[in-house]
């Protein structure tokens, strides 16, 4: 979502998700499937790709882990600049895992991540 922001392309993003859901959507209401159905439904396909989600993995990782770095981040305001830096130092370790809904639960990746935030925090 960063990315996109920076490409100033949120917008062209957003429309395609909702392109792309329609066939759904429409297919959804001539069933005679319930609006709040359709509403999750959609909005369920629309996210997948950014399930699980990086940030809030070394989110979670900071806070159990690094309790004394995680709140004093929250309390200088950086938490969220360093948690997105994070992302990019700890993007190797995530693509080699092919880190997943599947996996998230991975000790070994958790370990290898941990290890990774050390490295930033030092």
């Amino acid at each position: 979502m960063l990315n996109l922001q920076e490409d100033y392309s949120v917008t062209t993003y957003l429309e395609r998700k909702v392109q792309d859901i329609m066939p759904l959507a429409e297919q959804l209401l001539s069933d005679n499937q319930p609006g709040y159905a359709i509403e999750e439904l959609c909005l369920d396909r629309m996210t997948e790709e950014l399930r699980p989600s990086r940030y809030h993995y070394l989110l979670s990782v900071l806070e159990e882990e690094f309790s004394a770095d995680y709140e004093q981040l929250r309390e200088s305001g950086a938490l969220t600049f360093e948690t997105v830096n994070l992302i990019e130092f700890c993007e190797k370790i995530f693509d080699g895992y092919g880190f997943s809904e599947e996996n998230e639960e991975d000790r070994h990746l958790r370990y290898a991540v941990i290890g990774q935030v050390q490295e930033y925090l030092s």
